[in-house]
């Protein structure tokens, strides 16, 4: 695996030297060289679920790698929390912290990480870090919410180009699939990067229109870079990584969820300038990454349908009432990006006249779509009142089809404590949707979906 370039992996969240707040470490060497930075990140990339905003605050007070040191010789709730304080005048919460650390040192596995780092260079994946020239700096835009790490096939340095994100509905009709084809063959002839999920439907008819014209396209995969996601797709991903980019958050071979792909939709959003959203039902996930992109900033576009189509009635939502610009043939979409706030989206070409420098200020769209970057207990991007709380949901994630797991393995797996992931099944025992299995000559209870006829 690459090293990655730093001038201070270390500095970021901390004091300059000699500031009020800057203390010793565990560590033996208070600037860790680059190598072990990037260790610390690939580590921190298996014990933490995408996401976890506690862990991101934790790495940027302390560092990958002493937040590491302490995670792994055990320090107590009290001890991190001093350390945290003492460098940021940060004081995070002694509860939340305390559940962190349980549920992080239950995924802390060296033979597990060596196998990460094996399947990466068997794969051709490269590791791109907060550290790295390569690193997608727009990311950054996510906080804590960031993630540590991305593994990417393919080439890292489209993470950080001008791109626009195009997704929608996995059951698009005739007409999506046509208008998302035409809207992406206006912008990738113009240079863009066009980032989607790798679904089917529109996702997949986007980046197959950028392949046609050999224009580079990045997936965003909920599960590991390595796992082709819908299993259809293998040649897909295979050919957008020839010439774009495959990335993930999540270490090779982990499988996606229901909460991960939630989570990836947020990195879709990050990554690029602006959404657009071709063709969405009211439960559509893409309206979910089109909350994410209205809550950080970025542009968002919709496409008009029929006023009779259940496909288009999240597009509809969009326009009318998070105000979503809107759009309908490919002159307005790239009219629509370069009125953007920031740096020109497309490069300059002799003859097109240019955004006049306050052109491209724009307001605010309005208020993001609930079914945007959801709080813990708003996770489903429905639309609806009636979601799950978020360990429920990544509890039903972590038990099999069929068979058993104890609570200690939906934990794990989960990235949950063990107190949440027990709470979680009993709860959804209540609910009728979980069940236990007492084997015979085992101490541990199982637990089981019940599967319903």
């Amino acid at each position: 695996m690459p090293g990655c370039s730093r001038d201070d992996p270390e500095d970021r969240g901390r004091p300059a030297d000699g500031a009020p707040g800057t203390v010793a470490t565990a560590s033996a060497d208070p600037s860790p060289d680059a190598g072990d930075v990037l260790l610390a990140r690939i580590v921190w990339s298996r014990l933490v679920e995408p996401g976890d905003s506690l862990a991101g605050g934790l790495l940027r007070a302390l560092g990958p790698v002493t937040a590491l040191e302490q995670l792994a010789a055990n320090a107590s709730a009290a001890r991190v929390r001093d350390l945290v304080r003492e460098r940021t005048g940060e004081e995070p919460a002694g509860p939340a912290l305390r559940r962190g650390l349980e549920r992080w040192r239950l995924r802390l596995d060296r033979a597990a990480t060596l196998a990460d780092l094996q399947a990466g260079v068997e794969r051709g994946m490269r590791v791109v870090t907060p550290e790295a020239s390569d690193w997608p700096r727009a990311i950054g835009d996510l906080g804590d919410h960031a993630p540590p790490a991305l593994w990417v096939r393919g080439d890292p340095a489209l993470l950080g180009r001008a791109a626009l994100a195009v997704v929608g509905a996995r059951a698009c009709t005739s007409y999506g699939s046509h208008i998302t084809a035409e809207l992406t063959e206006a912008v990738c002839t113009l240079g863009a990067t066009v980032v989607s999920g790798a679904a089917y439907g529109i996702d997949a008819t986007a980046h197959r229109a950028a392949l046609a014209l050999d224009s580079p396209t990045v997936a965003v995969l909920a599960g590991g870079a390595d796992v082709p996601y819908p299993r259809a797709h293998e040649s897909l991903l295979d050919r957008i990584a020839a010439s774009g980019a495959v990335c993930s958050e999540m270490v090779p071979g982990s499988t996606p969820t229901r909460w991960r792909f939630l989570q990836r939709n947020r990195s879709i959003a990050a990554l690029t300038r602006a959404t657009l959203v071709t063709e969405a039902g009211a439960t559509s996930g893409s309206i979910n990454t089109a909350g994410h992109a209205a809550e950080l900033g970025r542009g968002l576009a919709a496409v008009p349908g029929p006023v009779t189509s259940a496909a288009s009635a999240g597009c509809h939502r969009l326009i009318r009432d998070y105000g979503a610009t809107l759009v309908t043939n490919g002159a307005e979409l790239c009219e629509f990006l370069e009125q953007l706030d920031g740096p020109a989206f497309f490069a300059p070409e002799p003859g097109r006249p240019s955004a006049g420098p306050h052109d491209g200020e724009r307001q605010p769209t309005g208020r993001a779509p609930d079914a945007g970057a959801a709080g813990p207990q708003d996770q489903s991007g429905t639309g609806g009142s009636a979601r799950p709380p978020a360990d429920h949901r990544r509890a039903l994630d972590a038990l099999p089809l069929r068979g058993a797991r104890t609570a200690l393995d939906v934990a794990r797996r989960a990235g949950l404590t063990l107190a949440e992931a027990h709470a979680a099944l009993v709860e959804l025992e209540l609910l009728g949707t979980v069940e236990r299995r007492e084997a015979r000559g085992r101490a541990e209870t199982g637990w089981s979906l019940i599967r319903r006829g």
